[in-house]
């Protein structure tokens, strides 16, 4: 950083040194001053340092351009605005200097400073941004009002340029009054209210702002997301590896899942279907109560960035939960902590499972067909891992198989295998692009991002995980009756329990009622009541009717893979992209070679049904 004791004209001509050399350009400033520019941006949020004005500074302080203005030398500060507007003026053809204070303690009012006439469109979109304010937090009644007017500070402050000024520097000089609503009369901050109303507030700003870029300058920004900072600081990198230290601390699929699970199935078919076996579970590697304290000791309040402070508070409350149910393991507790987590079985997915298993009926397998066993399996996965090694040499995957595993899984981008598992050849293709080309590859991209949450997974990632990876199954033409069925059969099985069916009741509810095999039927209970009742299995099938709705909606596959997040993040992960922050996808499943794959997704953006999308 920086050190800048005076601005005088050589230190000045200094900054502009570091500011045409370096992508980011950080100055320590007389008077505690601050500049902050990372990029070329042809705007400049600016703020006074006040005493007592708590969380104003923190709304400018987020932004990739910003000055702080120091408490000396305010004479040298309007030598420096003017002489930064003239040098970045003269590259975009404009430059915008925006300088934001707090209003009257008792204000509710946005006012918003500036030449009316000649921005119409701009302050006309920031005014309209804020006052839809009020559709979220009710109660406040804020309005945002434009006043054109010379004086652009706040009353009682010398102006920062005079306009003549501004106008020869080639400068648009603004003012914005913000009500400060987000602290007590004591000038005490709301943390949880400030935080929100901090984020509301700078998505309007950009959002005019890219209005003012896009006319105004030649910039070629391409998005109002692109104007967020690029650079992050390293407490979000710390925070992002310390939450994905605690996460890989623990497997949580493997700790809930019964470490008897064979002597379980054993036991029931013997005992023609009534006895059940307690559920025994590995011992943890970990102490939830640590964890936790772990957990909560990091400060993920004190991050400004909107898009980094969203990701990482929905991580932390998630894997909250999911410690907790750790040490609930075998009780109904487990159950309702399931509830939260995975939202339970809504009306319209109960539904569209009953409408899979009446429209397509359970197929007997065939005495002539041809199984392959866990090795030959093994030996499919690492042909596609060799696949991506083409693409980037970095990548790497080991197999596992397991007897103490009684499903297929992907832990941490690695691939386990039952060791007694058989699966028909005609599914295997299916259930590579299903775990490998979906879970493996995701997880691999993510890992390759600067973010490790994108490899671990956002909160609530698992739906459309789940939902690519079926949609998988159906690209490679190998989503068969009896899959698309056990996926439907798991939500009814959640519903049940939801109800309060037991293991007994469920696995008869599956077998008379839908037609299930007893294996099948099985398989199906004895996921869902693991733990004490565990909805995960749920998601395979609400994610693939939200995956088919977003592509309804035009939205587009392949930057879906990109790492383990969810639907709703997809503005996030866009956003982060245009920052600069994430890099390019570095995997690409083999399945997206195939010459059918654009014709069978443009099926399922036509209405495909589900019950439709089963192979022949």
């Amino acid at each position: 950083m920086l050190e800048i004791t005076e601005l005088s004209e050589k230190s000045i001509k200094k900054i502009l040194t570091n500011l045409e050399e370096e992508s980011e350009t950080n100055c320590k400033l007389p008077g505690k001053g601050i500049l902050h520019i990372e990029k070329d941006l042809p705007y400049l949020i600016i703020y006074r340092d006040k005493l007592k004005d708590q969380g104003t500074k923190r709304m400018v302080i987020s932004e990739a351009s910003y000055l702080i203005i120091g408490n000396k030398d305010f004479e040298d500060y309007q030598k420096f605005i003017y002489t930064l507007s003239e040098h970045f003026s003269a590259k975009f053809k404009s430059y915008m200097l925006l300088e934001m204070y707090a209003g009257d303690e008792e204000s509710h009012t946005f006012v918003l400073k500036g030449p009316a006439e000649k921005l119409p469109t701009s302050l006309g979109v920031l005014q309209e941004k804020l006052n839809n304010i009020n559709q979220i937090y009710s109660g406040l009644y804020l309005k945002a009002e434009i006043k054109d007017t010379k004086q652009r500070q706040k009353e009682g402050d010398r102006a920062l340029l005079t306009i003549e000024d501004a106008k020869k520097s080639g400068a648009v000089l603004l003012g914005m009054e913000i009500p400060p609503v987000y602290r007590s009369e004591e000038g005490k901050l709301y943390p949880v209210f400030f935080r929100n109303f901090k984020d509301y507030v700078i998505k309007s700003l950009h959002i005019a702002l890219f209005d003012f870029l896009r006319v105004q300058t030649s910039s070629g920004v391409p998005s109002y997301n692109a104007l967020g900072r690029q650079v992050i600081k390293d407490k979000v990198f710390e925070i992002d590896r310390k939450l994905s230290a605690i996460e890989k601390s623990y497997q949580f699929l493997w700790l809930v899942s019964p470490a008897n699970i064979h002597d379980i199935k054993e036991k029931f078919f013997e005992s023609n279907f009534e006895t059940v076996l307690d559920y025994h579970y590995r011992l943890l590697p970990v102490d939830p109560d640590v964890l936790k304290r772990k957990l909560y000791n990091l400060k993920i309040e004190d991050i400004d960035d909107p898009a980094m402070s969203y990701i990482f508070r929905e991580k932390r409350e998630e894997l909250d939960q999911q410690i907790t149910m750790l040490g609930e393991r075998g009780t109904r507790n487990f159950f309702y902590d399931s509830m939260r987590l995975h939202k339970g079985v809504e009306h319209e997915l109960q539904e569209e499972a009953e409408a899979i298993l009446q429209a397509v009926p359970e197929q007997e397998p065939s005495e002539t067909v041809d199984l392959i066993d866990s090795r030959e399996f093994s030996s499919m996965a690492r042909r596609e891992f060799d696949f991506f090694r083409e693409q980037d040499e970095n990548f790497k995957c080991k197999v596992h198989i397991r007897q103490d595993v009684n499903v297929m899984m992907v832990s941490h981008g690695e691939l386990y295998i039952p060791r007694d598992y058989k699966m028909i050849k005609k599914e295997a293709n299916a259930l590579i692009q299903h775990e490998v080309g979906t879970h493996v590859l995701t997880y691999y991209n993510g890992s390759r991002q600067p973010l490790q949450q994108l490899s671990i997974g956002l909160a609530d990632y698992d739906p459309l995980q789940e939902g690519l990876a079926v949609m998988a199954e159906y690209l490679v033409d190998g989503l068969t009756p009896n899959r698309l069925r056990t996926l439907a059969g798991r939500v009814i099985a959640g519903n049940a329990v939801m109800n309060g069916g037991n293991f007994q009741e469920i696995f008869r509810l599956l077998v008379k009622d839908y037609g299930f095999s007893a294996e099948r039927s099985f398989n199906i209970t004895s996921r869902i009541m693991q733990g004490g009742g565990f909805l995960k299995d749920i998601i395979y099938l609400k994610g693939l009717v939200k995956l088919r709705e977003y592509l309804q909606n035009d939205g587009e596959y392949e930057p879906l893979l990109a790492g383990k997040f969810g639907l709703k993040h997809t503005g996030v992960i866009k956003e982060l992209t245009e920052r600069q922050v994430l890099k390019p996808t570095a995997l690409k499943p083999s399945y997206l070679l195939n010459k059918d794959v654009n014709k069978k997704l443009e099926l399922i953006r036509k209405g495909l049904p589900l019950s439709k999308m089963i192979s022949k």
